[in-house]
Parts: structure tokens; C-alpha cells; sequence
């Protein structure tokens, strides 16, 4: 099973997004792209399907951008994923109308790659966005530890006051 690169980019824009929580400003599709190194309309195709399916909240203008609409522990990975991607006929025998295989009768494949797909959606069904994301402020550090983890593609922590 492959994520389309559509989904890859829609879980990095939905974490970004929940590692800036209680930020003053919007994340910026911008913002977004140049941590990514992803074009910026790509991202905003993405960002007005998240919007439309109330993942996120966006304002246009200057000042604007987008946020979660929803609290990170309320957003459901499984979900995001089904909701994202179109095709899972893993192999031909998945898809009723066009399977001409001979084998289909006769065979366990349709039966052992199906229950890996629900494995597969049974762990990401356990998920929510928050799960995915590491702790990076003062409360994740360990006691008498100063630093925090840096996570690389992700919005930097503000600086201790």
C-alpha cells in the first residue's frame, strides 16, 4: 500500500497546522511550502479541500491564513486517509466490475491482502492528529534538560522568555 503524495501533503499540512496551535498568527500556505520545499499552489488546492471538509479554518487577506478547526486530538488519521484517498484496489481481484483474473476463485490473495488493509486502517484508526505530533515545548523536556527537540519540517518552538 502507497499514500499518494495528495495524502502525504494533507498530513503535513494538518501536523504543521497542530504544531502552531495557540500561535497568535495563521500558518501561511507559504510558511507551509518553504518548510516542505512543496509548490504553493499544490498546497492550496489541498488547503481548500481541507477547508471544505472542515479540517481547517481559513481566512483570506493579509493577516490571514488557516488553522485547525477542530482540536488535534479531535481529528481522526484513519479518516483523513479514507477521506483523501481514491483508489485501494490493491490488485485486480479488489475491484468487483473490472477483475478479469482466473485466479480469483481459487485463490487466498483478495482474503490476506484485504485483512492487511484492515490492519492497516485498524492502526491508523487508533490515531489521532495529536498522537502523531512530538511534544517540542518546555513541558516535553525532561526535568533539568534546557533544550527541546527540533523536529525538522515542523514550526520551532518559541524562544523561552
Amino acid at each position: 500500500m502507497r499514500l499518494t503524495q495528495w495524502t502525504d501533503y494533507t498530513l503535513r499540512v494538518l501536523m504543521y497546522c497542530a504544531a502552531c496551535e495557540g500561535r497568535a498568527q495563521p500558518v501561511t500556505i507559504t510558511e507551509v511550502a518553504e518548510a516542505y520545499g512543496i509548490s504553493r499552489s499544490h498546497l492550496t488546492k489541498i488547503v481548500q479541500d481541507l477547508s471544505a471538509r472542515g479540517y481547517l479554518d481559513t481566512t483570506r487577506g493579509r493577516g490571514g491564513g488557516m488553522r485547525l478547526m477542530k482540536p488535534a486530538k479531535d481529528i481522526n488519521i484513519g479518516a483523513v486517509v479514507r477521506a483523501t484517498e481514491s483508489d485501494f484496489v490493491v490488485v485486480e481481484c479488489f475491484d468487483a466490475q473490472n477483475n478479469q483474473c482466473r485466479l480469483s476463485s481459487h485463490c487466498r490473495l483478495q482474503s490476506v491482502l484485504g485483512q492487511a488493509m484492515g490492519n492497516f486502517f485498524a492502526v491508523l484508526d487508533a490515531l489521532t492528529l495529536e498522537d502523531l505530533m512530538v511534544p517540542v515545548g518546555p513541558a516535553a523536556a525532561p526535568a533539568g534538560v534546557s533544550r527541546v527537540k527540533l523536529v525538522p519540517g515542523l514550526p520551532q518552538p518559541a524562544a523561552a522568555s
